[in-house]
C-alpha cells in the first residue's frame, strides 16, 4: 500500500511500534479530511495482521492475513463505522450498540493467534453513550488487541477517551510535497497550484476540488463577498443562496478569502474585493474566525440561513460601495 511522502514520519513510528511489540491499546490518528491519515490507519492495520511484512514494516499483500483482510473477511480485524439507517441515509453518530458489539467482539481470543485489530472510523462521530462504552473497554483492554481511532477532529472525543490512547499527529505536508504529489497524481502545475491555494495547502481536499468542480463553487462566493462590498449584492440575498447548495463548503471558502484579502491588504495592495485601507485588516482578521464559528453553528438546531445572514451582515464594505 502506498503511503503520501509526508505520512513518513507517522508511519515510523506506527512500524517501529509495531516491531519492536511495543503498541498501545489505543492509537488515535489525527488530521484533517484530505492528509491521508486513513490511508495510514488502514496500512497499519494491514500491516499488523501480515505475517511477512517488508523491511519497511509494510504488509507484503501475499500472506493469508493480508488476502483475508483484502476479502474483508479477516476474522482479527473489525471495522466500526457510520450506518445506514432504516430509510438508506447514513447516520451521522456512532452508536452505543455498536461499541457494545465491538467489546463483545474483541472479549474472544485472537483465532489466529496474533493481534486483533479494531478500526473506528470516524471516532469523533461517537454519541456521548457510545464514547462512555468505549472507554470502558480502553480502561480495561483485552490482551493482544489494538483500537485504532481515526479522527477529523479530535477535539470533538472526550478527554477521558485521548488521554488513554497514544496520539499520532499526521504532519502537514510542505508545498513542495503537496505539488509533487498532485503532479503524480496528473495534474497540471497551474491547476495545482490554484486548488492547493483554495484548500488552505491541502493536497487530498484539492485533487477532490478539482475532480468535482468544486472550485467553482469558490470563484462564486469570491463574487458574492465582491458584490456585497460594493453594495451591488445584499446579504439577505446571499445568505439565501449560499443556504441552498452547501453552506458549510461556502464559509470555508469564504473564510480563506477573508484571509487572502487580508494579506493582500498587508502588502500595501489594492484588495480583490475593492478594499484599499489597511484598517480593514483587523475586520477581515475578525470576520475570518467569525466564519470559522458559524461553520459549526450549522451543525447545531439554529436556522442556517440565519447564522449565514448575521455573518454577512458583517463584512467590509468598500469606501463608497456605490462607485466603481
Amino acid at each position: 500500500m502506498s503511503l503520501q511522502p509526508w505520512l513518513g514520519d507517522s508511519w515510523r513510528v506506527l512500524a517501529g511500534a509495531l516491531a519492536a511489540q511495543r503498541l498501545h491499546h489505543g492509537l488515535l490518528i489525527v488530521a484533517p479530511a484530505g492528509y491521508g491519515k486513513r490511508a495510514l490507519a488502514e496500512a497499519f492495520a494491514a500491516a499488523a495482521l501480515c505475517t511477512q511484512r517488508d523491511a519497511e514494516g509494510r504488509a507484503c499483500g501475499r500472506c493469508r492475513g493480508c488476502q483475508l483482510l483484502a476479502a474483508g473477511s479477516h476474522p482479527d480485524f473489525v471495522r466500526v463505522a457510520l450506518e445506514l439507517r432504516d430509510d438508506g441515509k447514513t447516520r451521522t453518530e456512532i452508536t452505543v450498540d455498536q461499541i457494545r458489539a465491538l467489546s463483545q467482539r474483541l472479549a474472544m481470543s485472537s483465532q489466529f493467534g496474533g493481534l486483533q485489530i479494531a478500526l473506528i472510523d470516524p471516532a469523533d462521530r461517537l454519541n456521548a453513550a457510545a464514547a462512555n462504552a468505549l472507554l470502558k473497554t480502553l480502561e480495561e483492554p483485552t490482551p493482544a488487541t489494538v483500537i485504532v481511532l481515526v479522527a477529523d477532529e479530535a477535539a470533538r472525543l472526550p478527554a477521558t477517551i485521548r488521554s488513554r490512547c497514544q496520539r499520532i499527529d499526521v504532519r502537514p505536508p510542505s508545498r513542495e510535497e503537496a505539488l509533487a504529489w498532485l503532479h503524480a497524481q496528473r495534474v497540471d502545475a497551474g491547476r495545482a497550484q490554484a486548488a492547493l491555494e483554495a484548500s488552505l495547502g491541502n493536497p487530498g481536499l484539492a485533487l477532490e476540488w478539482l475532480a468535482d468542480a468544486t472550485l467553482d463553487l469558490r470563484e462564486g462566493c469570491a463574487e458574492d463577498l465582491a458584490a456585497l462590498a460594493r453594495g451591488r449584492r445584499t446579504a439577505y440575498e446571499i445568505a439565501e443562496r449560499w443556504t441552498a447548495d452547501r453552506p458549510e463548503l461556502r464559509l470555508w471558502f469564504a473564510a480563506a478569502l477573508a484571509r487572502d484579502e487580508a494579506n493582500r491588504l498587508a502588502r500595501g495592495e489594492t484588495g480583490a474585493f475593492g478594499l484599499t485601507a489597511r484598517g480593514e485588516i483587523p475586520k477581515l482578521a475578525a470576520w475570518f474566525g467569525r466564519a470559522n464559528r458559524a461553520r459549526g453553528l450549522l451543525a447545531t438546531p439554529l436556522r442556517p440561513e440565519l447564522v449565514l445572514l448575521d455573518l454577512l451582515r458583517t463584512w467590509p464594505m468598500r469606501a463608497n460601495p456605490g462607485r466603481g
